[in-house]
């Protein structure tokens, strides 16, 4: 009882720095948010981006700006903008919660074959498009690939939770067992409808699987704040279960934790989160990874104080790829997944020689 009753009262200064990192961390998510919506093909200052955003507030700022200008502010940029926030916050999320069920810093949503069964849900979707799209969905033809992907990314993860479950009881080493094994099989569908595409097709499948925010729309932002948010929010409220659970499941379940309980509800709302984050946006690789440690370094492992601080840097991460995705290469535009990867990759690499490290320390 004591144990339980230390972690719920945090110490005060390492509250107070929280609160400060999530300051920070929100000013640097304003700020690039405003500097990306100004960059781009159509260069728009710093001052009639702000002007356009005041407007939306009914606020007048002494900076002019052209109705085209704001056109290309409110209906391009902005919600690329808002879909890569909830992106980058869904992804993070998933990642630091899937870190703290398994007590594994270099756990990752894409171990549990969420990512992949999301990316064959969109490859299906798009080979068998056209006419069968259009005779399964009717007027919703034009959604298939988000609402396969997201179908896709929830029947592995369903599919590994049967498997990984016995008598009722989850096992966590099962659950990542399983998710390796689904992840060699969906990649190998995905391969065969590779195979199997036509030129169009493949072009489709490849961009999509590469992950970019450049369909967005205010659609998609709304499809992925209904998908996103209530799992985000499920999270929160049970960050002190997962703090609890740090201590094992054993010790976690004599302090009247329902460990059973909690794992599915961990499980299922990160992959809510990763399918519909891979539904708008594709594969956007490593965020569930780099951001929560990178978090738990500045901020600890106590969820209740990383959540938020996991939010915003997930956030922050993917506009500034997105950003520089669009800049690098201008007027042509990287896909997002290549620079996350490309930084991810190495990060994790590192991650894995840090763990050797600890391992070798006699």
């Amino acid at each position: 009882m004591s144990i339980l009753k230390s972690m719920s009262l945090p110490d005060s200064r390492a509250k107070a720095k929280g609160e400060v990192i999530f300051v920070l961390l929100l000013l640097a998510l304003i700020l690039s948010v405003i500097v990306s919506a100004a960059s781009g093909a159509m260069s728009i200052s710093l001052q009639q981006t702000i002007a356009i955003l005041a407007a939306k507030l009914d606020l007048q700022l002494p900076w002019t700006f052209s109705p085209q200008e704001d056109a290309v502010i409110w209906s391009i940029r902005l919600p690329r903008l808002f879909v890569g926030v909830l992106v980058g916050s869904s992804l993070a999320m998933a990642g630091a919660s899937l870190q703290g069920l398994f007590r594994n810093p270099l756990a990752d949503p894409g171990l549990l074959g969420i990512s992949n069964g999301a990316a064959f849900g969109a490859a299906l979707a798009i080979v068998i498009g056209g006419a069968v799209a259009t005779t399964a969905m009717g007027a919703w033809a034009s959604y298939a690939v988000p609402v396969f992907a997201f179908l896709g990314g929830l029947a592995v993860t369903l599919v590994v939770f049967r498997l990984s479950t016995r008598r009722g009881i989850t096992s966590s080493t099962a659950m990542l067992l399983a998710g390796i094994a689904l992840n060699a099989l969906v990649g190998a569908l995905i391969g065969l409808l590779i195979y199997v595409a036509d030129d169009v097709q493949l072009r489709n499948i490849t961009f999509w699987l590469l992950g970019s925010l450049a369909g967005a729309d205010w659609n998609s932002v709304l499809a992925l704040a209904l998908f996103a948010l209530p799992p985000i929010a499920i999270l929160f409220r049970f960050s002190y279960s997962l703090d609890v659970m740090l201590l094992g499941e054993r010790e976690a379940g004599h302090l009247g934790i329902d460990v059973q309980r909690i794992k599915i509800l961990v499980v299922t709302a990160s992959a809510l989160l990763v399918g519909a984050a891979t539904a708008v946006a594709g594969i956007v690789g490593f965020i569930g990874l780099v951001a929560p440690h990178i978090m738990r370094i500045i901020l600890g492992s106590k969820h209740t104080s990383l959540f938020p601080g996991v939010c915003l840097f997930g956030a922050l991460l993917v506009i500034v790829a997105d950003l520089a995705a669009r800049t690098i290469v201008a007027p042509a535009e990287l896909p997002i997944g290549i620079l996350t990867s490309a930084i991810g990759g190495p990060f994790f690499l590192w991650l894995l020689m840090q763990k050797f490290r600890q391992l070798s320390m006699p």
